[in-house]
C-alpha cells in the first residue's frame, strides 16, 4: 500500500470518529446540533491543508468540549525541523490527527482528553493516548478506567498497557508542581512497526475512548455537587492550563507549525483559578 492512501485512509477515519464522538456528546447533552463548527485553512495562500474544529460550551453535562480534526502539510521551519523525526534531509511533512478535550459542569466527573495523528516526515508514525484528570480521589473510578485500557491494550500486544501507561504518568507531570496532571492513562508516539498493526490499534485506542467517556458520564453525572467541590474544580483546571502551556508537546507542535490558534487552545477550560 503506497503512502498516498495510508494518509487517505488515516484522515477519513479521524474524521469518522469526529462524528461519532461528536453524536455521542449531543445524545448525552440530549439536543442535536449544538457544536459550533469552525474550519480553517492553513499557509500564507491558504494551500497547506486545514481542518475543523467543534466547540460546545454551557451545555448540560459539559462547560466546555472541544472536539477538533485537522490535516496539514507544508514544511518544518529551520529551528523546528531537527526536532522531529525523519526530517534532517527534507522538512516536508504531512500530518493528521484528532483531538478532544472534556470540562464537564459537575465536579464528580473528570476532565478527560484524547488525540491520535498521524505524522508523515520521509517515513510515517502513529502516536496519540488519552488521559482523565478527576479533582477528587476516587480508587473505584482508578481501578475501572486502567482495567478497561488494559484489556483494550493486551488485544494489541501484552506489553502496550504497561510501556504506555508508563509513558503517560511520566508525561502528563508538573515538574514546577511536583505532582501528576491526573491519573493517568496510555500515551505513545513515534508509534511505526507495522501499518495495518498500528492503524488497527490507533482506532482501537478511539473506539475504546468513546466508551469510557461515555461511561463515566453516565455513572458519575447525577452525584450531587456544591460550591466547595466547584471550587476545588477550578483548582484542578488551573493544573491542566499550566500543563498544556508549559509542556504539551501537541500544543507547541500545532503553534510552530501555523496551525489554526483558537483550535489549539481549544483544550484550555472556560474558567479557572490558582493559589
Amino acid at each position: 500500500m503506497n503512502e498516498e492512501i495510508k494518509k487517505k485512509i488515516v484522515k477519513n477515519w479521524f474524521k469518522i470518529l469526529q462524528n461519532v464522538i461528536c453524536l455521542e456528546i449531543e445524545e448525552l447533552e440530549g439536543k442535536k446540533k449544538i457544536f459550533k463548527s469552525k474550519s480553517w485553512l492553513r499557509g500564507k495562500n491558504k494551500n497547506e491543508g486545514g481542518g475543523e474544529f467543534r466547540i460546545l460550551e454551557n451545555g448540560k453535562i459539559f462547560d466546555k468540549v472541544g472536539v477538533n480534526f485537522s490535516e496539514v502539510y507544508g514544511k518544518f521551519s529551520k529551528e523546528f525541523k531537527n526536532k522531529i523525526p525523519g526530517t534532517n534531509k527534507n522538512p516536508k511533512f504531512w500530518a493528521s490527527g484528532i483531538s478532544v478535550v472534556m470540562h464537564t459542569k459537575n465536579p464528580n466527573v473528570p476532565a478527560m482528553h484524547f488525540n491520535t495523528r498521524y505524522i508523515f516526515t520521509s517515513y510515517g508514525w502513529f502516536g496519540g493516548g488519552m488521559d482523565i484528570t478527576p479533582c477528587k480521589k476516587d480508587q473505584k473510578l482508578k481501578k475501572w478506567y486502567h482495567k478497561e485500557l488494559k484489556y483494550m491494550c493486551d488485544q494489541h500486544n501484552k506489553d502496550y498497557y504497561k510501556d504506555y501507561k508508563k509513558w503517560c504518568d511520566e508525561y502528563f507531570y508538573l515538574p514546577h508542581r511536583k505532582e501528576m496532571r491526573g491519573i493517568g492513562g496510555i500515551f505513545f508516539d513515534y508509534k511505526k512497526n507495522n501499518w495495518e498493526k498500528d492503524f488497527a490499534f490507533v482506532r482501537d485506542v478511539g473506539i475504546t475512548f468513546k466508551n469510557i467517556f461515555k461511561q463515566i458520564i453516565l455513572k458519575k453525572q447525577k452525584i450531587k455537587w456544591n460550591n466547595r467541590d466547584k471550587e476545588m474544580q477550578y483548582l484542578k483546571r488551573g493544573r491542566y492550563v499550566e500543563f498544556n502551556l508549559l509542556y504539551d508537546r501537541g500544543t507547541k507542535f500545532g503553534l510552530k507549525t501555523g496551525g489554526n490558534v483558537e483550535g489549539i487552545l481549544m483544550s484550555l477550560p472556560p474558567l479557572a483559578k490558582w493559589k
